[in-house]
């Protein structure tokens, strides 16, 4: 998640080791904590109301730790705290709901620029890679090319499309004027009929296309504006009453901080949302929308975009998300993510190469590289390590642009060189330089670190065949 949450996270974390670190605690410690924790969380945009109750809440308990005189008071009130976090974030995880009887049909809604369009691609990517038949409507028919770019990042997916030049020619094929019912529902209680409503009837025939493709589940890619507006409420809640979406899924912009508890709260009194899409908290956002939006609303956010990459959509679990703050760590996450990416039969090739006595290779190596690499921005994988501050990931240097210099050099050798490195002399290991685009000291310092890690490697299994 890069460093979504960096400066909360630390001064969070640095605010609770003082209370760890002593033996005793007294009232007016746990009280100065709280103020610091108080104006760290206002500094991270989190909503007044909801940062006061939040330390209101921890405070009642850890005076009650205190009053049992309890062991480590500190420790304690660090499970208070991350309890409490969990709480705010939405205490439990919210997955998506599927009717029984399939097609589910989902709403998602937005302003412009919130990222819904990528974000309805990613979410129906996700939906494909569990087996639910996805199945995409673009349904702004306002923007310019908002059809086309669906249809585009769609195709790299795999997931079809239903757009307003396949309703047309449906309307064409079957002798209708455009913008016709295809099949008997309910007028919805609206100034406007549904005969007269094209955005009604392009989703009635996307749901109908979606039906006769046995698709599980329908993703309607509603149209935004640049702000909250009645015309775009009443098109909404006109959509909701004729299609009856089993979600309402609002998709918002985490970089805007509070503005996104106020589109929420817009959004959830006209709609009734059933869940929010977080986007974008793979920058630097301060993260107070994340914290603030279930604690106003009362609507659980069920995923956040954590990358541009089409795969970059991830559940949102809030226990985990309080762990990850608290630099606790995700490796439930990290080892979720691992078995979604990583092909296992290669990584048992590996496993068993990187033990055997000859060690694996650089051909071996750069198959490990790119199984790496798929698993997401290796900042995102070394902030779900437990103990991993920010502070730490900057001193380290977590630079991604590295993996793709070491894969530079490896690509640059010759079959034969990846496999026996020993023959990289120096006119070689020139040639390999030139080849990358990297200094010579470059290429020196991967062999020697992967000569490193070949011997540490080839001793575990050295270890292992000695126990046996």
């Amino acid at each position: 998640m890069g460093f979504m949450f960096a400066a909360l996270s630390e001064r969070l974390s640095a605010t609770l080791r003082q209370l760890t670190g002593r033996g005793l605690l007294t009232e007016d410690d746990v009280r100065e904590g709280l103020r610091e924790i108080r104006r760290v969380l206002l500094e991270a945009d989190v909503g007044f109301e909801v940062a006061r109750a939040f330390t209101e809440r921890v405070r009642e308990k850890a005076l009650g730790v205190l009053a049992l005189k309890a062991v480590s008071p500190g420790q304690q009130i660090v499970k208070i705290v991350h309890d409490e976090l969990t709480a705010m974030l939405g205490e439990r995880q919210s997955g998506l709901q599927f009717a029984s009887l399939p097609p589910t049909v989902m709403l998602l809604v937005g302003l412009q620029g919130s990222g819904k369009t990528t974000t309805a691609v990613k979410l129906a990517a996700r939906l494909q890679r569990e087996q639910k038949a996805p199945w995409l409507v673009a349904a702004d028919v306002y923007r310019p090319a908002a059809e086309e770019q669906l249809r585009q990042l769609a195709a790299r997916v795999e997931v079809p499309v239903y757009g307003a030049t396949d309703r047309r020619r449906d309307a064409s094929t079957v002798g209708v004027p455009d913008g016709s019912v295809d099949r008997p529902t309910p007028d919805p209680p609206t100034r406007q009929t549904a005969e007269a409503d094209p955005v009604l009837a392009l989703v009635r025939g996307g749901i109908t296309a979606a039906e006769k493709a046995r698709a599980r589940t329908v993703l309607v890619d509603t149209a935004g504006r640049m702000q909250l507006d009645q015309e775009m409420m009443d098109e909404l809640i006109r959509l909701k009453d004729a299609v009856r979406p089993r979600e309402v899924l609002l998709v918002a912009d985490g970089m805007t901080g509070q503005d996104a508890v106020r589109i929420a709260r817009g959004f959830h009194d006209a709609l009734g949302l059933t869940g929010v899409i977080l986007t974008k908290l793979d920058g630097d956002a301060r993260g107070g929308a994340a914290l603030s939006i279930y604690g106003v609303t009362r609507t659980p956010i069920k995923y956040i975009g954590t990358g541009e990459r089409l795969d970059a959509l991830e559940p949102f679990d809030p226990a985990r998300m309080a762990g990850r703050i608290l630099q606790m760590g995700d490796v439930v996450g990290l080892v979720e993510r691992a078995q979604q990416t990583v092909d296992e039969a290669e990584a048992k090739r590996l496993a068993s190469r990187a033990t055997s006595k000859r060690g694996m290779d650089l051909a071996d190596f750069l198959s490990a590289l790119k199984q790496v690499q798929a698993m997401g921005p290796l900042e995102s994988l070394v902030g779900m390590l437990p103990g991993v501050t920010p502070r730490l990931m900057k001193q380290a240097r977590v630079d991604p642009r590295r993996l793709k210099h070491v894969e530079a050099i490896v690509l640059s050798m010759t079959p034969d060189e990846r496999r026996r490195p020993d023959l990289l002399n120096g006119s070689r290991r020139a040639r390999v330089a030139r080849g990358s685009g990297r200094p010579v000291q470059e290429v020196n310092a991967l062999l020697r670190q992967f000569e490193q890690m070949r011997k540490m490697m080839r001793g575990f299994g050295g270890l292992g065949r000695r126990k046996g």
